[in-house]
């Protein structure tokens, strides 16, 4: 690849994940893009998009650890969300045209009472500016031609939903969600309830599963370093896959493993289904474990 400069990128294989505080403004993959360039890594890729107007944690993964990118897109995300009571958007966000704007004359404890409704398994219509397809087409390019489909609601949970401030027309929110939430209809259907609209005026994702954003660097502060402590930035690929029990291999079944093969370590108690293995100190792979105690390879990471 040749760079704006007329001087040939030389690509390297980058192994490790990147913990992004993504900047409000910028695309997801804008993001991982210009990451990838300042590591010159080979091979990147993200655990799941934020859209421009949202800032922060944005796991980007290289090299080896994008093996496991799939397995964060399932764990749960934590967000502040600003909403604004009052006025409803055709986005459901600040970006969009307002639609209608209705007084806000609730009190704190009908907001209490709001966000309760909200808390745990919920129904949630997808919005039409979003990147869900419809016959191929993205929703949002049928909503920018004034096309609007019906969607269906779909089930995600609300763990946890947390008012950190509120005044006047104006409130803040911790929200902790399953896969697929989105917290612009969740900022809405609150409005809805409450009566009198709302739209979400920015949105900060903290954490991604155990990941959180205290350990994020930005994209201006990874310019300013060396290669040398850029690389001090990233973590192991596995990183990924903390919550997953551990299965350590001797030499044999480790040389069985990485060929592919289903190994009985005799270790494997407790528990069924997917495990992290590692042999002689280093992670060998993703896995499956059965309940006869019989570790089947699912990813394996090149040495």
């Amino acid at each position: 690849m040749v760079t704006s400069s007329g001087i040939k990128r030389s690509w390297r294989r980058v192994d490790g994940v990147l913990l992004l505080d993504k900047p409000s403004g910028m695309t997801s993959n804008s993001a991982l893009q210009s990451a990838r360039r300042l590591f010159s890594a080979a091979k990147a890729g993200h655990t799941g998009t934020l859209d421009p107007l949202a800032t922060g944690l944005l796991p980007v993964c290289f090299g080896e650890a994008t093996k496991f990118s799939a397995d964060l897109l399932e764990a749960d995300k934590t967000y502040e969300a600003d909403l604004l009571f009052g006025v409803t958007t055709d986005t459901a966000d600040a970006e969009g045209e307002v639609l209608l704007r209705r007084p806000v004359d609730f009190v704190r404890a009908d907001l209490d009472a709001a966000l309760l409704r909200f808390h745990g398994l919920i129904h949630q219509v997808p919005p039409m500016y979003s990147a869900l397809k419809r016959d191929g087409q993205p929703l949002y390019k049928l909503a920018r031609q004034g096309i609007e489909v019906e969607r269906k609601a779909r089930e995600v949970t609300i763990s946890s939903l947390e008012l950190i401030e509120h005044t006047g027309e104006r409130a803040r929110l911790r929200v902790s969600c399953s896969k697929g939430t989105y917290i612009r209809t969740l900022a809405e259907d609150i409005g809805e309830v409450l009566g009198c609209g709302a739209h979400l005026t920015a949105l900060r994702r903290t954490a991604v599963g155990d990941l959180t954003i205290a350990d994020a660097v930005t994209l201006d502060r990874l310019q300013e370093l060396s290669e040398e402590n850029r690389a001090h930035c990233l973590l192991p690929p596995d990183a990924l896959l903390q919550t997953l029990p551990v299965v350590h291999l001797e030499s044999d079944a480790m040389s069985r493993f990485v060929h592919g093969n289903p190994v009985n370590p005799g270790q494997v108690q407790g528990f069924s289904g997917k495990c992290r293995v590692y042999g002689d100190d280093r992670l060998l792979g993703l896995a499956e474990a059965d309940a006869e105690g019989w570790v089947h390879p699912r990813r394996l990471v090149a040495a």
